[in-house]
């Protein structure tokens, strides 16, 4: 009895994560402002990024549909105002990566959604380096999206999709015909919110139905056929009104809400071209005298003068005395040649410091290379010592291996010795000499 609750309770957490008309409507998103043409439209463009990155890291069917259920489930409880769209498709596909038994290492996934979205924003393709702060910053967020999804889950990431059912209903129909169309229509509801309205059983007597209404292929309607798969004719109905309602839809482009507006390619925090110093298109100089004047915008829309020497006097909108302008060309041509040579300086100082801040990230990734370098060097002579070692005590085993041998040999040669003359002395044992057989006859004789 208590295995049999368990199990009941098991599948209902599974498969509760459906979701009515009115919750539909009163989404987060709705909520912070945003239209439901809008979600719809950002909802169909996550899709599709997830679809195509599936196909560039050769992921399969599987996999896509997976990351685009668990996509809709996420923004039925989030905003698209407080989660960037790009970040939560590359999250998903990660983690259905993983979830179906097809992992892909999270440097292979930015580096495809970064392309990606370089090929539809129209941006120069940059290389990452992994060992750049926009890598690991994108690394991190990556990490923490994925935390977020399991989170909103509560880490219930079970997903069933109505491709299994197809194949059985057209079977049991004995419409085999009607598999590849099916099947496509399939594939086009994942970038609708159908997976969170109905169950994958319906949604499968739904793309049968309507894949059967296209191509004009009569199915048994007495009794209804989809009585026998537990589908009621509204739902059915719905089903082919959302799909009719895609088609006809455009194509789905990207609308920034997000108030986190950092994405892949374009990023205030993470894009090199802001860290670095802004060239400035080089003005005309109003030489009048000494005064060499750069004209700056401000924010409030007046113009401030800049002195080469370096002083910044006060921001004013009168006209200048004609008493300023007759001082200031009664100076000499030689103080204007050494205010010239002292802002030439003053420039020269600040583009090497410009310079020096640039070429800093580029010294840093040489340290980096180096560093590893080092270690690779390490472990290759960790490697030969131990070769070397190896090899020394195999040499000294086979020298005791040869002493042991020369001296087994020397000790059997000195007991084949011993063991001749013990024989030899017994054979002089044994046998009369000459002389006693000599003695021997005289005695007979006499």
């Amino acid at each position: 009895m208590g295995k049999k609750n368990l199990s009941i309770m098991i599948y209902t957490a599974i498969d509760n994560f459906y979701l009515t008309e009115e919750q539909l409507h009163n989404t987060p998103s709705s909520k912070d402002g945003i239209d439901h043409d809008t979600e719809t439209t950002l909802r169909v463009y996550g899709c599709d990024l997830i679809q195509e990155s599936g196909i560039l890291l050769r992921l399969p069917q599987a996999v896509m549909a997976t990351a685009q259920v668990l996509f809709h489930r996420f923004y039925c409880k989030k905003s698209f105002a407080r989660f960037n769209v790009k970040r939560v498709a590359a999250s998903s596909v990660w983690l259905a990566s993983k979830l179906e038994e097809n992992p892909r290492k999270a440097r292979h996934v930015l580096l495809v959604f970064h392309r990606m979205e370089c090929r539809r924003e129209q941006l120069p393709i940059e290389h990452i380096d992994p060992f750049s702060k926009k890598y690991s910053e994108l690394k991190n967020d990556l990490n923490r999206t994925e935390r977020h999804l399991l989170k909103e889950m509560g880490f219930i990431c079970h997903v069933e999709h109505p491709h299994k059912f197809i194949c059985n209903y057209l079977a049991t129909l004995e419409t085999q015909e009607l598999s590849q169309e099916a099947w496509n229509l399939a594939n086009d509801s994942l970038r609708t919110t159908l997976c969170v309205r109905f169950k994958s059983e319906v949604i499968a007597c739904g793309v049968v139905y309507a894949a059967a209404r296209r191509f004009q292929v009569p199915l048994p309607e007495n009794p209804p056929w989809w009585k026998a798969f537990d589908a009621e004719k509204h739902q059915i109905d719905e089903i082919c009104r959302v799909l009719a309602h895609l088609y006809c839809r455009p194509k789905a482009h990207y609308i920034s809400v997000c108030k986190d507006g950092e994405t892949f390619a374009s990023s205030r925090l993470w894009d090199s071209k802001s860290e670095s110093v802004p060239k400035q298109p080089p003005s005309e100089a109003s030489t009048n005298g000494n005064a060499t004047s750069i004209h700056v915008p401000l924010e409030d829309k007046s113009v401030e003068t800049i002195d080469s020497r370096g002083a910044v006097p006060l921001v004013s909108d009168k006209p200048k005395d004609s008493k300023a302008d007759d001082d200031s060309k009664s100076l000499t041509v030689g103080e204007e040649a050494v205010d010239k040579s002292a802002s030439n300086s003053k420039s020269c100082l600040k583009t090497e410091a410009s310079g020096e801040r640039i070429r800093d990230p580029e010294r840093e990734r040489d340290r980096y290379r180096e560093r590893d370098r080092e270690k690779s060097r390490d472990r290759d002579r960790g490697r030969e010592s131990d070769r070397d070692r190896e090899r020394e005590e195999n040499d000294r085993s086979r020298d005791r291996i040869k002493d042991k041998g020369h001296r087994s040999k020397s000790g059997n040669s000195e007991k084949s010795r011993h063991h001749h003359s013990s024989r030899d002395r017994e054979h002089h044992g044994s046998y009369p000499s000459s002389r006693e057989k000599d003695r021997h006859r005289h005695h007979q004789y006499n």
